[in-house]
């Protein structure tokens, strides 16, 4: 069931379902009464990464060294959300392709 809906950069729209949103909060007790914060990452995010799987990565900064990651997939019809986490440590993260930018 969705519980959630939101636009990718890529005009794609991407849903949130119950199923997920459990794993997440689950999994990542901090994101719990944040799912608009997630569905916005997505929306509105400062970077967006290529993953290694064909997913997607939104990224928002949400401290000073604190990101919000949202993990997506997109297929022709539309796409869904795997997880999100939040996160300090980028390193990894900014090796990644780099699909989209706000700051540019």
């Amino acid at each position: 069931m969705n519980i959630g809906n939101t636009v990718s950069k890529n005009g794609v729209k991407i849903r949130l379902t119950e199923e997920r949103w459990k794993h997440i909060v689950l999994m990542h007790p901090g994101l719990i009464g944040r799912q608009k914060q997630v569905l916005t990452t997505i929306k509105n995010p400062d970077y967006v990464f290529r993953g290694g799987a064909e997913e997607i990565l939104a990224v928002t900064k949400v401290s000073l060294r604190r990101y919000l990651v949202v993990i997506y997939k997109e297929t022709e019809a539309d796409g869904f959300i795997i997880t999100a986490y939040e996160t300090t440590d980028t390193r990894w993260l900014f090796k990644k392709e780099l699909i989209w930018n706000k700051h540019l």
